[in-house]
């Protein structure tokens, strides 16, 4: 069994899965940066300043008027925190729309190291030795 377990961890689509994994937590770092600190005062800008992670309803408890999220849950209210699924709703398509170039810039590249070399088109040259001497056989044969 202990044979069969380094089989399978040497394999390569093992590795290449757990390289795709740091590297795919790596990208999540990425773009958790890129939508926070670049993606999100822009929406910022054209909503008037209204921060989506900060939108919630209080189910039960007490909560001072302009408490954050963190505050609200620190405080122990039931919180129904609509903004935070709508940013990672937002999270998630651009994430997506990333992944998404990313592959298909993968697949083109691909795709040209897999198409072969152009083939110079076959120039006739005229008749070969081989048929020359064909030829002159059978004239010879008459």
């Amino acid at each position: 069994m202990l044979n069969e377990f380094k089989d399978f961890i040497a394999k390569g689509n093992v590795m290449d899965m757990a390289v795709g994994i740091i590297i795919g937590a790596a990208f999540t770092a990425i773009v958790s940066s890129l939508v926070a600190d670049l993606i999100n005062p822009f929406i910022g800008l054209f909503t008037g300043g209204i921060d989506f992670t900060n939108m919630y309803f209080v189910l039960s408890g007490d909560v001072p008027e302009g408490a954050s999220l963190e505050a609200a849950r620190e405080a122990g209210a039931a919180v129904f925190a609509y903004g935070a699924f709508v940013m990672a709703v937002i999270n998630f398509l651009i994430i997506a729309f990333v992944v998404f170039m990313l592959v298909r810039s993968v697949n083109k590249i691909k795709a040209a190291a897999e198409k072969p070399d152009e083939v110079a088109p076959e120039v006739e040259t005229g008749p070969s030795e081989l048929d020359i001497l064909m030829e002159i056989r059978d004239s010879l044969a008459k």
